[in-house]
């Protein structure tokens, strides 16, 4: 079916487009590569140099990023999410592509997507789920249209795009086995004909398919490795339902509340109406969210990160939701303007009342009074529709109190959008971070190379030496620009420039060397957090963190009141 499109419909796309380009883009080199980022961003700037790296299961963004790097000359936290960023900043424009959802919830979708904190902190976060979540919607979409060669090529893209590709399918083939049997409730010809239609499509978008995993998947034949990474991608998934994390279930359900408060309220709202009404639409996204979820909580290696293919159902029934609070009538403005600005003081009341509780002891009389004061304002919220919608009319009630509600909770999941971003700092962690976020990359960086530079005339002359253990593809990265040597114990005869090590005193070391210890990586304590932290957290971002300390030494000739340092 398709839909008449209203004036100016793609200037308001671009400018969801714009929003979440500037969400993604700004200050996206500042915060430091993790572990799990500067793996995949170490081999693309190995297979820009030159080299032959094996390769993780993230094929497609590890060559793209790669030819970044080669242009650049040299990697940089930029360039290494650039990729991510650009492919989730275009995931506005997909509502705009499908023909099955009319042009103002579609619209209304777009900027969902756009601000949402899950899909703005994994676009910003090298070799994340983005890629996998953009090429298979779009695939899907061009198989919906009959447009099997555009098809066949993203869905080579969606397989090379990592394991969570797998996550996706798997949710939504279950999802369409259970559509089958709710079959019976909503009548859809359409839906029927789609599933005939996609079997001929499936075998014409074969050689595009093929020819486009091949090109993409090996760089034009340049990395011929990299087919093998896309089907260790299968070993990948497995994995994530054998290797248990320490990430508890109810951190994944938290988030959620706490980062997509509006968004979570609206879809529920969504799903109660569609079922009831047996909506064509709402029941397949509903279930379909139900399933993601499901399987990101129950995943033994879950990541808050796993909720990535659950936003994307949650955004969707809370566009087709909000989109019908829209009309109002001219007669009835000024009375939803007043209970939308009713609603939306008290909102923020509460919020200021919610955020002063953190200054009290739970147990102190001020704490208790203030919680009680909490929850009148929310009966009062309550109250009041109530009497607007027995004084006035329901539907004012009802419009008046959606917006004042989108209004209040909107600006607080915005708030969690910049802090997801990391624009707020990495001293206020964030549960969309990527774990044992390094703290002071930047500074050791700073240091080797001045230190080099002291000693030996030029930044990156000097070799590093990485030892005791210490393995940590975030160091190996932050002194990309030098040699790194890993050593399982310390030469001590070679006399090594400049040595890394856990922190620990090594008198060998301290004899002949200085030494500087740096904060590296950091791990918020979220499993042992008290509700007064959980509190304190939800207001101020702030949270008893743990962390790892490296020391770094240099041999003692390369500083400047010293002899001149000979050859190691």
């Amino acid at each position: 079916m398709t839909y008449r499109h209203f004036k100016h419909e793609g200037l308001f796309y671009t400018l969801a487009f714009l929003l979440a380009l500037g969400l993604r883009l700004t200050h996206l080199g500042a915060m430091p590569l993790t572990d799990a980022e500067a793996a995949s961003a170490l081999q693309a700037l190995q297979i820009a140099q030159g080299l032959k790296p094996a390769l993780s299961p993230h094929p497609l963004y590890i060559l793209s990023t790669s030819i970044l790097f080669f242009i650049n000359g040299g990697g940089t936290n930029f360039l290494a999410r650039l990729i991510p960023a650009l492919a989730g900043s275009a995931l506005v424009f997909v509502p705009r592509l499908s023909n099955r959802i009319k042009p103002r919830p579609g619209l209304i979708l777009a900027f969902f997507i756009a601000v949402d904190p899950g899909l703005t902190a994994i676009s910003r976060q090298a070799a994340s789920p983005i890629l996998a979540i953009l090429f298979l919607i779009v695939a899907w979409e061009f198989f919906t249209e009959r447009k099997t060669g555009p098809a066949g090529v993203f869905s080579a893209l969606a397989f090379l795009s990592g394991p969570s590709i797998w996550t996706g399918l798997l949710g939504l083939g279950i999802t369409w086995a259970i559509m089958q049997a709710v079959k019976p409730r909503i009548v859809s010809e359409d839906s029927e004909r789609s599933t005939f239609d996609l079997r001929q499509s499936l075998r014409e978008a074969a050689l595009p398919f093929v020819a486009a995993f091949l090109a993409a998947g090996t760089l034009f034949f340049i990395v011929p490795n990299g087919i093998s990474a896309a089907l260790s991608s299968i070993q990948a998934f497995v994995d994530t339902w054998l290797i248990p994390s320490n990430v508890r279930a109810g951190r994944l359900l938290l988030s959620m509340i706490v980062y997509q408060p509006l968004t979570l309220l609206l879809a529920l709202f969504a799903i109660v109406r569609g079922w009831r009404k047996a909506s064509v639409r709402i029941i397949p996204l509903s279930i379909w969210f139900l399933i993601s979820l499901l399987l990101a909580i129950f995943a033994p290696s879950r990541q808050v990160t796993d909720l990535a293919w659950t936003l994307i159902p949650l955004v969707a029934l809370a566009a087709l939701e909000l989109v019908r609070y829209v009309d109002i009538f001219d007669q009835e403005r000024t009375e939803v303007a007043g209970v939308i600005a009713l609603t939306a003081f008290l909102w923020v009341f509460a919020w200021i009342n919610f955020s002063g509780l953190v200054w009290h002891p739970q147990d102190s009389r001020e704490f208790i009074t203030g919680f009680w004061i909490l929850i009148g304002i929310l009966l009062l919220i309550v109250l009041s529709l109530i009497l607007v919608a027995a004084g006035w009319s329901g539907r004012v009630a009802r419009l008046g109190g959606t917006w004042g509600l989108a209004l209040g909770l909107g600006v607080l999941g915005f708030g969690g959008t910049l802090g997801a971003a990391g624009l707020r700092g990495l001293n206020n962690p964030e549960m969309w971070w990527l774990p044992e976020m390094p703290l002071q990359a930047d500074i050791l960086e700073a240091t080797v190379n001045d230190v080099s530079d002291w000693g030996l005339g030029h930044e990156d002359a000097a070799p590093v030496v990485i030892t005791g253990g210490l393995n940590s593809a975030a160091l190996e990265w932050a002194l990309r620009d030098h040699q790194v040597i890993k050593a399982k114990s310390l030469d001590v005869s070679s006399s090594p420039y400049l040595v890394i090590t856990p922190f620990e005193i090594d008198p060998v070391l301290v004899s002949a060397y200085r030494g500087q210890d740096f904060s590296w990586r950091q791990t918020p304590l979220w499993n042992d957090a008290q509700s007064a932290d959980w509190v304190r957290w939800v207001t101020l971002r702030e949270m008893p963190q743990s962390g790892e300390t490296i020391i770094l030494w240099a041999r003692e000739d390369l500083f400047l009141d010293s002899p001149a340092p000979s050859a190691p």
